[in-house]
């Protein structure tokens, strides 16, 4: 081993005795992988105990593992060893600069440190923000740096997340869930799991209870970043699979949560709730195609409705407007409300049934549901056509 990398090494491991490692960082990497680009290393406190979390970014996916301190200085030693030709240790005492270059030659430079505190490794459990800024989730999924500061780039998905996490509380506190001490959640359409995690840690450290959630994903590299990083933050209720919103069969759900699936696959989300006998079903509905194509426009819209744009919104308004009759003629209370403001994204609208103790008469609503259909001339919406082959199978 280069003298060096030795010292690198060294230094590394003796900041994880003192206390004082903050993060590390591999780069200008060479090796066989023709798509990793760096490792991030940084230190957790899981149920577990300490560990070290190693992100490894590709160019178009992340994965992560997490060690114990021995199992992570060895691998060390094998990624300078050919692979990762620059280091970078970030202590409260100083900053090392590891470079490797040809025929064996090494320059190892000192700085000043970056960091003059170590990072927090756990949640403050006592907080009363609803997301803990210095959670490790958010940091892992690039959210926030190693201060706990939200990146300039992340600043509207940090107000969503909040904004959801503010959502989510309420509901269940105007709910039948109320006084639940255990809750199980679905997410379908979870993607990279920034929602999921932050209504885990709410409900399962904020609130202490007993929590089961599930992401449904269909992507297998998200499904194991996520799993990887639910472990890595000792996240025990916590899970991801690979699967679709239409196959996936749930089992017992108190809230069934659907952001910004596309087009039907929200109808199929709702009817997973619905078909669950999910208490809440929360849906933030995107990417409307089913009904802006069957739309004859009525005599009366004829000068409205030939601008493309005003067909497009009429058709989402129709699409949600009935999404909402038809979880209200399946014994849900309906409400369709403003997520967060249109400045931070256009996909802004959710829409949340909560399910009534005392169902009532539908008769109402299958008369607005036909009537709206044959006026812009719609034959088929999805959510209605499930709910009917559903009550043919059960019958």
């Amino acid at each position: 081993m280069l003298e060096n990398v030795s010292k690198f090494l060294h230094e590394f491991a003796e900041s994880l005795k003192n206390g004082t490692f903050v993060k590390m960082t591999l780069g200008n990497y060479k090796g066989s992988d023709e798509h990793l680009q760096k490792i991030h290393v940084r230190p957790i406190d899981t149920k577990r105990g300490s560990r070290l979390f190693f992100l490894y970014r590709y160019d178009t996916r992340d994965t992560a593992k997490n060690y114990a301190a021995d199992e992570a200085r060895t691998l060390l030693e094998s990624l300078f060893d050919g692979e990762f030709f620059s280091g970078h240790l970030f202590t409260t005492k100083t900053d090392l600069q590891l470079e490797i270059g040809r025929k064996n030659r090494s320059r190892l430079n000192a700085a000043k440190p970056t960091f003059i505190a170590p990072p927090v490794l756990d949640h403050d459990r006592q907080k009363k923000a609803q997301v803990d800024p210095n959670a490790f989730y958010l940091r892992a999924l690039g959210i926030t740096t190693d201060r706990g500061e939200i990146r300039s780039t992340q600043q509207d998905k940090w107000r969503q997340i909040n904004k959801f996490v503010e959502i989510i509380a309420s509901l269940v506190e105007k709910s039948n869930l109320k006084e639940r001490q255990q809750l199980t959640f679905a997410d379908m359409g979870s993607g990279k799991g920034y929602l999921t995690f932050a209504a885990y840690d709410h409900f399962a450290n904020t609130r202490a209870l007993d929590v089961r959630v599930t992401g449904v994903e269909a992507r297998s590299e998200l499904v194991g970043l996520c799993n990887d990083i639910a472990n890595a933050s000792g996240f025990d209720g916590l899970e991801f699979i690979k699967g679709t919103i239409a196959d996936h069969e749930l089992g017992k759900t108190d809230i069934l949560i659907a952001l910004h699936a596309c087009n039907t696959a929200t109808d199929d989300a709702i009817y997973k709730g619905i078909k669950a006998g999910a208490e809440l079903i929360v849906a933030a509905p995107c990417c409307h195609q089913e009904i802006r194509p069957q739309i004859q426009t009525p005599e009366v819209f004829a000068g409205l409705l030939k601008h493309g744009i005003m067909l497009e919104r009429t058709a989402e308004m129709i699409t949600d407007g009935l999404r909402s009759m038809l979880l209200e003629r399946s014994g849900y209370a309906p409400k369709i409300f403003e997520f967060v403001p249109i400045e931070h994204t256009p996909k802004n609208l959710m829409l949340v049934g909560t399910r009534q103790s005392s169902p009532k008469n539908t008769e109402a609503v299958d008369r607005q549901i036909i009537e709206l259909k044959k006026f812009f001339g719609i034959e088929q919406q999805r959510l209605e056509m499930l709910l009917k082959t559903g009550k043919a199978a059960l019958g």
